[in-house]
């Protein structure tokens, strides 16, 4: 039987395929060095084209970067936000601290452990972005305070006595731990001789909620006791 005729891809199709190896290329790029330690040329060479088509689809460097977290970014907020939302339906007015966690914590880890490793790119640049004042910070604001505030909202209605300030400290550690955990150093690999890996996701994901709901419950605890304390005479 003759070999069937392929159709040639549309110009669309094709301007759509440049458009996802030129961002996979940086994501992966932005991801170990950072905004400013990759140039066009990198992400060019990296794809194996000249310099020119990423000029041509994209306005500069600032612009791919830009590309690159508008692609992933929406997504991963709107699958927490779902999954806070649904876990507050659930809870009938009752959410408890570890609950409000795994519908945060357990959500990202399964996007970054299913999604092939481009999302792991991803999430050891956001990792990048939430330790990187000069360059991170406001990123990080735009795109992901809404679903943070949502959190901050439901670990309020778990914790009705707890000073906001304690929670949002809390909070503060809880996302240190996680891009720690997305930024997959390597570092738990060499201290455990090989017991812990840090890109394995299951196993952050069978920990970490349970043990930041009880580092926040004792936090909140422990700090009710002291200011009940009657001052020292």
């Amino acid at each position: 039987m003759p070999t069937p005729v392929q159709k040639p891809r549309r110009k669309a199709e094709q301007r759509a395929e440049s458009l996802e190896q030129i961002l996979d290329a940086a994501e992966e790029l932005f991801s170990k060095h950072g905004l400013h330690g990759v140039t066009i040329k990198d992400i060019a060479d990296k794809v194996g084209v000249h310099k020119s088509l990423v000029h041509y689809y994209f306005t500069d460097k600032q612009d791919v970067f830009d590309k690159v977290m508008a692609r992933r970014a929406p997504i991963t907020s709107g699958r927490r936000m779902d999954a806070l939302d649904a876990y507050e339906k659930a809870a009938n007015g009752k959410p408890t601290v570890e609950g409000t966690l795994r519908a945060f914590l357990d959500t990202d880890l399964d996007t970054y452990s299913t999604g092939g490793e481009g999302w792991r790119h991803f999430g050891a640049l956001g990792a990048q972005l939430n330790n990187t004042p000069a360059w991170g910070a406001e990123v990080m604001d735009r795109l992901f305070d809404p679903v943070v505030l949502r959190l901050i909202g439901l670990l309020k209605q778990a914790m009705p006595g707890c000073p906001d300030e304690d929670i949002f400290w809390g909070y503060h550690f809880v996302t240190g731990a996680l891009t720690l955990s997305l930024a997959r150093t390597g570092r738990i690999d060499h201290l455990s001789g090989g017991l812990c890996r840090s890109d394995d996701f299951e196993a952050i994901k069978a920990r970490m909620a349970t043990f930041m709901a009880h580092g926040f419950i004792g936090m909140c605890e422990s700090r009710a006791a002291e200011r009940a304390r009657p001052p020292a005479s």
